[in-house]
């Protein structure tokens, strides 16, 4: 007879195997169509006690997703879904930058000549249209990821209502005070012909002259020091700006001496310059700085005088102790400069070339002033070496660390325009300044996760200058404010920002430039168009983005939850980006941030590390991982790795992260399988293996909870794990197959582990429900109604605690069982014995004998467990002085359970003969 007919073997519809890329799709459209799972979402939780809103940081509208974009939005809904699946009622509207530079690059690049010859109206629509390409692009790029919002009403910042909240924003700063326009230099991009903030600048190495060079002192300078002839030395890395040189700057509280070749230099750094062979150190004259303040030296590239001024910002970390001052070209020289009353010379034009004011201002002797003029400053540096002449004392080339723009890729200069800005130190905000109020928050109302996000972003809100708004471009929020033509002062009146304001609402901010002065004044306007002019500048991209919590939270255009909002989170980067333009703006205006939390991820580098290149051919695509793997990988691998530092990926991580998934698919489809004939819970009878595997689960999941609820997933997945391979696979379920397969189908001990299992599959698929949605939806659609406990699908699934703590003491049978099955090893390697169930194990534990001998005997997956007893044995082996022998059963294979329990060759052990007897 074929006895396998008689075992109660699983049963499922469960695939084995989730072919995920084939399935994914299919489910993925449904939630996002048919099902509408998002309205479920926010339904199922209408009355729920607790809320959970997460701000979405705005993407830029261009281009593909990276492997970034998905860590950030795979993340993103892990949170919310954690909440979800907690209890909590949610809400998450995802969003788009599509102002800025980008895109109007990639339009002029796509019109090639024909951007001269078109309008700015003709060329907004383009960069509209371009943006609104790549939202649709990127908005179905998300959904493959699984990622769960209102995707039907997503914010853009291009839309007209959002373009007229960003402008309200700025009127209402303005008219609290805290907006300034001045001239002042700031970073700028020739390339990109615009001003940048500092959040738009990057770092990299970059080779520049370092030169030094002598200012002979005029005649009265001379005579003040009593000496003759002597000449003040300065360093510099950017020869092209000693043309706008005003001044040499010396600190107020330092030593300074003459030489005897007539330099002069700091006395601190003289050994330094002694070394670099400027000088032989002999000192000729010492004199306080204070001596020379006010009188002059000559600028050998142009005879004009350059004043000596006094500055705190002079260190004696290197140089020479005198600083080349040019006020429109640095902001220490142009503070330093101002209270001096000098002038700030601007001899360089948008493209980054010297223009006229070169002749104007006589900035390069006669001679050179034509090959200049028009050049680009930095193919400039050579010439302005040579025109030094004698007064050039070294020079060479050397490496440093440089700012570029992070759009363009070039390196930026300082460039002194006319620009608005967003002032830090006015006290306009009850008695405090914008970065006081900007600190206090930080300090008292803001949760940082990882905890070091705190530092970094109040150390930036301390140092930062003032913030610069205004750009020169043509794709964005106009500063859509009047100046008096007279007088260029800016009109602040609310009235006419009003009206302004509700022209861009109906209209969009294209209304600026499409509508002549007198259509875009309120009617019976105390002001006279021709009068007036319009600014034309626009705002920085990250005034439109740290303007979104207003617009998506307090404008009710949205059902985004509340402001401020629970959370923000975005890569690390973003402390100098987004974080702080929300902040800010938020601050100016209520002063209060807008978000209770800042959680910040990493970024995401190749198997070894390094950052992911195109050049270096180690970049992976979501889309690439996601038709070889699937999303599900993909997500998993983000709940594996800990996002607080950098993250690897690569084929061989993803091969591992596979075989996690693989894993715990089949521990969930050996739960569904052999509870398929379950009925109703049994809970009564919990044999000591149930109460042990019980007691486990709900300690694992309670810590688990607790780190998912911390949003440390990387813990809490990997103590899931552990568990459900080591302990609820690796030794419960191997376990108790010989009950569910070989037990009477009504047996106690049979029922109490399968409804052992229905427990804790309940409390594990909401527990893994937020990273692998798909597959807990999946696994609803083939679960028997005693899993399902009434739900339909996984969204109806509520986490709730297993709360079971029965004392169980497992420690001699963990460590017993550990040394057991390393016996074991060793003996089916010697090929001694074929299996456990060859063998009676022998102890000398009363511990261990006094449990059920039907638990003890499946513990060790033997078929006897008894005393010890004299004879031969296999093995022998110690735990805390207890002795276990591995000796051979003396019994026969039952041919239907294969235990060695039965009394002849090919007969029934007692257990399987009552069991067919009711078959």
């Amino acid at each position: 007879m074929d006895y396998k007919d008689t075992l109660f073997l699983p049963k499922t519809d469960f695939a084995m195997r989730g072919n995920l890329p084939a399935n994914e799709p299919k489910r993925l459209k449904a939630w996002y169509e048919e099902r509408k799972v998002y309205d479920k979402m926010k339904a199922k939780r209408q009355n729920a006690l607790k809320s959970f809103a997460l701000h979405d940081g705005p993407p830029y509208a261009n281009g593909h997703l990276h492997i970034g974009h998905a860590l950030n939005k795979i993340l993103k809904d892990i949170i919310l879904k954690t909440h979800y699946f907690f209890g909590d009622e949610i809400r998450y509207v995802p969003g788009w930058d599509c102002h800025g530079l980008p895109i109007e690059q990639q339009v002029e690049v796509s019109l090639g000549d024909k951007k001269n010859s078109i309008s700015k109206k003709e060329l907004r629509q383009l960069c509209r249209d371009h943006a609104a390409k790549f939202v649709d692009i990127q908005r179905d790029e998300f959904k493959d990821l699984g990622v769960i919002g209102d995707w039907c009403d997503p914010y853009l910042t291009m839309k007209f209502k959002f373009e007229a909240d960003i402008y309200k924003n700025l009127c209402d700063i303005a008219k609290k005070g805290l907006l300034i326009e001045r001239s002042k230099p700031v970073f700028w991009s020739w390339a990109a012909k615009t001003a940048l903030a500092e959040a738009e600048v990057e770092y990299k190495d970059k080779e520049d002259y370092s030169l030094y060079a002598s200012f002979n002192l005029t005649d009265e300078a001379n005579k003040k020091l009593g000496v003759e002839n002597a000449k003040a030395v300065i360093w510099t890395t950017t020869p092209w700006t000693l043309p706008a040189n005003q001044a040499i700057a010396l600190n107020p509280h330092e030593k300074y001496v003459v030489t005897k070749e007539g330099y002069i230099f700091a006395k601190p750094l003289l050994e330094v310059l002694i070394s670099k062979n400027l000088t032989k150190g002999e000192i000729l004259k010492e004199f306080d700085s204070k001596i020379l303040e006010n009188l002059y030296a000559i600028n050998p590239l142009n005879d004009r005088l350059s004043r000596f001024i006094l500055g705190e910002h002079v260190l004696m970390d290197g140089g020479t102790g005198l600083v080349h001052t040019a006020p429109g070209h640095g902001e220490d020289d142009y503070f330093a400069a101002l209270k001096y009353g000098i002038e700030v010379l601007m001899p360089v034009d948008d493209g980054g070339c010297f223009d006229e004011t070169l002749k104007s201002k006589k900035l390069i002797k006669d001679e050179f002033v034509d090959e200049l003029v028009g050049m680009h400053i930095f193919k400039a540096n050579e010439k302005i070496v040579e025109i030094l002449g004698k007064n050039l004392l070294s020079v060479s080339k050397f490496t440093h660390s440089y700012p570029f723009c992070w759009r363009t890729k070039k390196p930026v200069i300082y460039r002194a325009t006319k620009q608005w800005f967003i002032a830090m130190d006015e006290p306009k905000l009850g008695g405090k300044t914008l970065r006081q109020v900007a600190i206090n928050e930080i300090n008292n109302n803001i949760k940082f996760y990882p905890q070091v996000g705190k530092n970094r972003l109040l150390s930036m809100i301390e140092n930062r200058p003032d913030w610069c708004i205004s750009r020169q471009r043509e794709w964005g929020v106009p500063i859509a404010f009047f100046r008096d033509k007279s007088t260029k002062e800016p009109i602040f009146d609310s009235e006419i920002l009003d009206n302004v304001y509700e022209i861009f609402k109906t209209h969009g901010a294209d209304a600026w430039w499409e509508l002549e002065i007198s259509e875009l004044l309120p009617k019976n306007s105390k002001y006279k168009p021709e009068n007036l002019e319009k600014v034309m500048d626009i705002l920085d991209v990250w005034f439109d983005s740290g303007s979104t919590w207003n617009a998506v939270l307090n404008s009710g255009e949205y059902d985004a939850g509340s402001y401020p909002t629970d959370m923000y989170l975005e890569g690390s980067d973003q402390h100098r980006g987004w974080f702080q333009s929300s902040l800010l703006v938020s601050c100016a205006i209520n002063e209060k941030a807008p978000y209770k939390a800042i959680l910040t991820h990493g970024f995401t580098v190749d198997k070894d590390g390094a950052k992911m290149s195109k050049s270096v051919g180690n970049v992976i695509l979501p889309s690439e991982i996601i038709k070889e793997y699937g999303v599900e990988i993909l997500r998993l691998w983000v709940s594996l790795s800990d996002y607080s530092s950098d993250l690897k990926i690569g084929k061989e991580i993803l091969k591992q992260v596979s075989e996690q998934y693989r894993k715990i698919r089949n521990t969930i489809r050996f739960l569904l399988a052999n509870v398929s004939d379950l009925k109703e819970l049994e809970t009564s009878n919990f044999t000591n293996l149930d109460k042990w595997i019980l007691t486990k689960a709900s300690k694992t999941f309670k810590d688990v909870e607790n780190s998912f609820k911390n949003y440390d997933f990387s813990k809490g997945f990997n103590q899931l794990l552990n568990f459900l391979n080591a302990d609820l696979s690796g030794i419960y379920l191997d376990i108790c197959k010989d009950r569910l397969y070989c037990d009477d189908i009504n047996s106690a001990r049979r029922r109490s582990a399968q409804s052992v299992m229905v427990i804790i599959t309940r409390s594990l698929l909401p527990l893994i429900a937020p990273t692998l949605t798909y597959t807990v939806d999946e696994v609803m659609e083939f679960a028997p109604d005693i899993i399902k406990n009434g739900k339909s699908d996984a969204f109806d699934l509520l986490y709730e605690e297993l709360d079971y703590d029965f004392k169980t003491e497992d420690e001699i049978f963990i460590s017993s069982r550990e040394k057991f099955f390393e016996m074991v090893d060793s003996l089916k390697k010697d090929k001694i014995i074929k299996s456990t169930l060859e063998i009676a194990l022998e102890t000398s534990s009363n511990e261990v004998l006094s449990h059920d001998m039907q638990d003890i005997v499946d513990w060790y997956l033997v078929s006897e467990v008894r005393s010890l007893e004299s004879g031969e044995c296999l093995a022998e082996f110690k735990v805390d002085d207890e002795i276990f022998r591995i000796v051979k059963s003396n019994l026969h294979k039952c041919p239907r359970c294969w235990k060695f329990n039965a009394q002849k060759e090919d007969e029934l052990c007692p257990r399987c003969n009552k069991v067919m007897e009711n078959v």
